[in-house]
């Protein structure tokens, strides 16, 4: 029998009562550090296969052979493992998954939590782990290993926030969710973009199918009790009741029809050939150095596009008043309201992990679900580095427009 190309090849069985490791067969137990402990002895076996040139009980093809394991506890991202090293007899075997005087490793289940929020379902999952490391594992034991999250969630949505957030941006994810039946259930995130121009997710509510003033006022006042004294501007999509509850809760906040949402929206009137053309048309209405420029942009683009397309100039001008407050704002300032990347790139993880599911089996799951995904943003800060270059002007341009607020929650 030739070893995996990856060093891991063996017959594999399962037995969720009784977890144990055999010779040329292995029998996944439910726990996380059960999962853990045996894909690494998995490994370390399949590892010393390959060292020595032949399976376990094979004959030996030169005097080295198997000569028993060493108990070692590895830390991993669950806590310590206890495993089996396999020994050789002459003591040249060197492990490459858990190398010698090695203690700290990360965990399997670290990978399992990689790949869900990536967006990849526990069947996707499962076969990862059987194409790379040879492990056989069923899907409710990698539902199990996300369960760890529960404690974490939990204390990072009751996290302290900062005491200003120049801007924030409210907008929905639309999640298939069974309740008896499957329905469509919107989840609202916030990010916030603090005084250091880092951008933050605040927080992700589940909608009620009725959200309204008193909906958003409760996920207002929870941001307050949190530590938020104030928001410069909240960028939103003219969700009922919104405006009143974010006046009700910072009155000075100015509230902004987001223009993501409004060239997003005008898409569902565009045939996908005519997108990048009708973005390219519309960059100059929001990046107008006024209101009266806007309107000469927007007329513009209305007789180019209009006769096709009505329904999307008709959408503009039924939101105009919603629209236009920023454009008094400097224009670095409007390039942060305006800015179509750092929400989309994000939307797009969400989208693509719950796609991946079809639906939920509840609200709680859904949510563990997105919070896997926001974790997981931008994990080496090449992201965040570049946002946080770009903020310094716009961050000058904050402290001079709303220079009383400003500075009174950033000393």
């Amino acid at each position: 029998m030739h070893p995996h190309p990856g060093g891991l090849h063996h017959e594999l069985r399962t037995d969720q009562t009784n977890p144990t490791l055999e010779p040329g067969g292995l029998k996944i137990g439910d726990s996380p550090n059960q999962l853990t402990k045996n894909v690494l002895e998995t490994a370390l076996n399949a590892e010393l296969t390959e060292h020595l040139g032949h399976e376990h009980g094979g004959t030996p093809i030169g005097e080295n052979m198997r000569n028993g394991t060493r108990t070692k506890t590895v830390l991993t991202e669950i806590g310590p493992v206890e495993i089996e090293v396999p020994r050789d007899r002459d003591g040249s075997f060197e492990p490459v998954i858990v190398p010698k005087r090695k203690r700290r490793l990360d965990g399997i289940d670290q990978i399992v939590l990689s790949l869900t929020a990536r967006g990849l379902t526990t069947g996707e999952i499962a076969a990862h782990f059987d194409q790379v490391y040879g492990a056989k594992v069923s899907k409710d034991t990698i539902s199990r290993v996300t369960e760890k999250v529960a404690g974490e969630l939990a204390e990072w949505a009751s996290r302290p926030l900062d005491p200003i957030y120049p801007v924030i941006f409210v907008d929905a994810i639309v999640v298939k969710v069974r309740d008896g039946q499957v329905r469509n259930t919107a989840f609202y995130v916030v990010m916030g973009v603090t005084v250091n121009g880092e951008r933050d997710i605040l927080g992700i509510w589940a909608g009620d199918g009725q959200e309204g003033a008193r909906f958003w006022l409760g996920v207002f006042t929870e941001l307050k009790n949190r530590g938020v004294e104030d928001v410069l501007i909240a960028v939103c999509d003219g969700l009922k009741g919104l405006p009143e509850a974010i006046n009700t809760t910072w009155e000075q906040t100015v509230v902004q029809q987001c223009i993501v949402h409004l060239i997003r929206n005008s898409f569902r009137y565009a045939g996908r050939q005519h997108r990048d053309a009708i973005v390219r048309s519309l960059k100059p209405v929001y990046t107008a150095p006024s209101e009266q420029a806007a309107k000469d942009r927007f007329e513009e683009f209305a007789a180019e596009w209009g006769q096709r397309y009505p329904a999307i100039v008709q959408l503009w001008r039924s939101s105009w008043a919603e629209f236009v407050p920023f454009l008094e704002y400097d224009v670095e300032i409007r390039k942060v309201i305006c800015t179509t990347n750092a929400i989309e790139s994000i939307n797009a993880r969400y989208r693509r992990a719950v796609r991946a599911r079809g639906h939920f089996p509840n609200e709680a799951a859904a949510i563990k679900c997105l919070y896997l995904v926001t974790r997981s943003l931008d994990p080496t800060g090449g992201g965040r580095a570049r946002w946080v270059l770009r903020w310094k002007p716009a961050l000058n341009a904050f402290a001079i427009t709303f220079a009383g607020r400003f500075e009174r929650t950033t000393h």
